[in-house]
């Protein structure tokens, strides 16, 4: 795969401001572990291996679980997440596949059991904004900087 474009040279303007839009949730005071399960999450159904490779990566270098971040495209039947996590990765799934989800009250009034009014707000933002890196990083093929696979010994 061949890059197409760098975002950040081509437009530092509006890679500037979504920078700030992550600095702000991150201050927010959502869970870090949080943030990062639904940024994993996310770009795992967009299929941005920049993303995955770079939310994988902060996730293990903050202490996430290298078990829980295997098991999060099946979060629905692992044992290892909790009822906010379960309720943001569910607004996550339906907001990233909003065309089709529509965002129904039932996953919203999940979300209301375990967030208030300012953390949806900013999960809802989160989910926003990591969308848009999913889509900026994969339309213009940036590709993760992972080192060569080891190669089995024949």
């Amino acid at each position: 795969m061949t890059p197409r474009l760098n975002i950040f040279h081509a437009a530092p303007e509006g890679t500037k401001a979504m920078i700030a839009v992550g600095a702000a949730i991150e201050g927010s005071g959502l869970e870090h572990s949080l943030i990062e399960l639904v940024k994993l999450r996310a770009s795992q159904i967009n299929g941005c291996a920049f993303c995955i490779h770079m939310h994988a990566t902060d996730a293990v270098k903050q202490g996430e679980s290298p078990m829980r971040i295997h098991l999060l495209d099946a979060w629905r039947e692992a044992p290892v997440f909790t009822d906010r996590e379960r309720a943001a990765l569910a607004w996550t799934e339906t907001l990233t596949r909003v065309a089709d989800t529509h965002a129904p009250d039932a996953e919203y009034t999940a979300l209301k059991s375990q967030f208030n009014d300012a953390e949806i707000g900013n999960l809802t933002l989160l989910i926003g904004a990591i969308n848009l890196w999913n889509r900026v990083q994969v339309g213009l093929r940036a590709i993760p900087r992972v080192d060569a696979p080891a190669r089995d010994a024949a």
